[in-house]
């Protein structure tokens, strides 16, 4: 596998730093790729970001993660949504530069929830990954960020722990029903909002990345990379 910094270019803003995972040679290379985007607090070296991308790029899957604006200029304070909107969707446009066969985008909290509002207004996008997604405020029951969530035709694969102050999974539920068939929920037992569990869970880090990765890897094949239906 090998790891190249890039330089992605925005409109009307400065640049931001990305990191595309990959496999060696393209024969080994799945023709998916997948864009991470990262959560408010972290950048696109956060660990959880790192460890998935890492392991979507050992199954052969091309992944490209990368900072928002706020984070390339040291910033705490997130760039407000178009702005938000925009870093994302240069990622996407510098991932299609290599015409991948399916396209999938996500990410860490308000990564994920910014993937999500470009495919609900058209972006493309074969599947939405969330790692940990922000249903409401942290404590909070609402507001609820889900509004967009069915103008989405993808199929979502949602990673949330039992101790996510940022999603009560007694509110996510009944969000995913609302969504038929293309919502898949996949919960990690103790985790919070990064998926990481306490001391006294008695599991190793090693081993929730373990599920997470097959998780992933199964909807992938089951949801994604399967063979598309032929047009009648």
């Amino acid at each position: 596998m090998a790891e190249r910094s890039i330089s992605i270019p925005i409109v009307g803003s400065s640049p931001v730093s990305g990191v595309i995972h990959a496999p060696r040679t393209r024969a080994k290379r799945s023709g998916l790729a997948v864009v991470l985007g990262h959560g408010a607090g972290n950048d696109m070296n956060a660990p959880l970001v790192v460890d998935v991308a890492g392991r979507l790029a050992a199954r052969g899957h091309t992944v490209l993660r990368f900072n928002f604006v706020y984070k390339e200029l040291g910033r705490k304070a997130p760039d407000r949504q178009p702005l938000l909107e925009k870093a994302f969707e240069a990622a996407i446009g510098r991932v299609l530069e290599d015409r991948p066969e399916r396209l999938v985008i996500g990410g860490k909290s308000m990564g994920g929830r910014i993937a999500s509002l470009l495919a609900a207004r058209g972006v493309r996008a074969d599947g939405l990954l969330f790692l940990g997604y922000p249903l409401h405020p942290a404590g909070k029951r609402s507001p609820l960020r889900d509004a967009h969530l069915p103008a989405i035709p993808a199929p979502l694969l949602f990673l949330q722990g039992t101790r996510d102050p940022l999603c009560d999974l007694t509110l996510l539920r009944p969000v995913l029903k609302r969504l038929g068939e293309r919502p898949s929920l996949h919960v990690i037992e103790g985790g919070d909002h990064s998926l990481d569990l306490l001391k006294s869970a008695g599991r190793t880090r090693e081993s929730v990345l373990e599920e997470i990765d097959l998780a992933i890897d199964g909807w992938l094949k089951a949801r994604v990379l399967s063979p598309r239906p032929k047009a009648p």
